[in-house]
């Protein structure tokens, strides 16, 4: 007999209301479909990831507490976790009423099925939701799309972390001769990747990779790294020797800057120009 009323699962984490957007980044990277911030008091929020499967608890635990790392939070900032389960009242059709396209220089990011007016010389990437790091709603996407519309000036381009390949869609529209790679070593990204690729166009001129880049990376005219500011700084040496022209740090939170302007410096690399979005920094070396 068949179950027509889909469950989904909720798992709520509760946490110090200054730790709310590791807390929601941690959710995504757990494999959340979305989430939901609820005020839980005077000083604590109640962020709700939604999964289609029940969540593992201690694995979701870990992806929050390695989030809090990468934003400087103690782990006593993650309060509690709570898994529940939620009735289908298509709370994700719901979740996508709300989400509207983001304009972002030339570029405007926008969801598949919303409806975009008075182009002109604008790019539209459409992406499905799904990652929040993905969107463009988030400062370091932000951060890198503006410097792919100041400094691509075609030739090849380089998405290290591609995510949901919104920056690697973003070059390809921009220049469709370009050669354009990505990378990533989360598989499941890269399949999302590809998939958003071929909803704007762009399946054939993008090579995605499961992977990182290595001493074997093609280098590129501009190289795009959205990752966090440890990982930047391990792939750095990599990052160097794979950029030809320009290279974009960036998901670097403004209290680790300092760390990561100094394995520049001792790399050899001494001019860079900073880019500021809220708490956010992105370098273009």
């Amino acid at each position: 007999m068949s179950n027509s009323s889909k469950r989904w699962h909720a798992l709520d984490a509760i946490a110090l209301r200054e730790a709310c957007e590791a807390i929601e980044y941690g959710l995504m990277e757990a494999g959340a479909l979305g989430t939901e911030t609820n005020e839980a008091g005077s000083a604590n929020v109640t962020v709700s990831g939604y999964f289609d499967l029940n969540p593992e608890i201690e694995m979701v635990r870990d992806a929050l507490l390695d989030a809090l790392r990468i934003y400087n939070f103690a782990p006593a900032s993650l309060i509690d976790l709570k898994v529940r389960e939620v009735a289908d009242r298509d709370w994700l059709a719901e979740w996508k009423k709300d989400w509207q396209p983001v304009e972002v220089g030339r570029f405007i990011i926008a969801p598949p099925w919303s409806e975009v007016a008075g182009l002109g010389d604008r790019i539209v990437i459409r992406i499905e939701p799904g990652m929040a790091f993905g969107t463009g709603t988030h400062e370091t996407t932000r951060l890198c799309l503006k410097a792919i519309e100041k400094h691509f000036r075609g030739g090849s381009f380089l998405d290290v972390g591609t995510g949901t390949g919104i920056l690697a869609i973003a070059a390809a529209k921009m220049f469709p001769g370009a050669r354009v790679e990505a990378c990533d070593t989360d598989t499941e990204a890269v399949e999302i990747a590809r998939e958003n690729a071929r909803l704007n166009g762009a399946g054939e001129q993008i090579h995605f990779l499961a992977g990182s880049v290595d001493e074997q990376t093609s280098s590129a005219d501009l190289v795009c790294a959205n990752l966090t500011a440890p990982a930047i700084i391990d792939l750095l040496p990599l990052l160097l020797v794979a950029t030809c022209g320009r290279l974009v740090l960036s998901g670097i939170l403004d209290s680790q800057l300092e760390l990561v302007q100094a394995r520049l410096l001792e790399l050899g690399a001494d001019s860079f120009e900073t880019y500021e979005d809220g708490e956010w920094v992105a370098l273009v070396v």
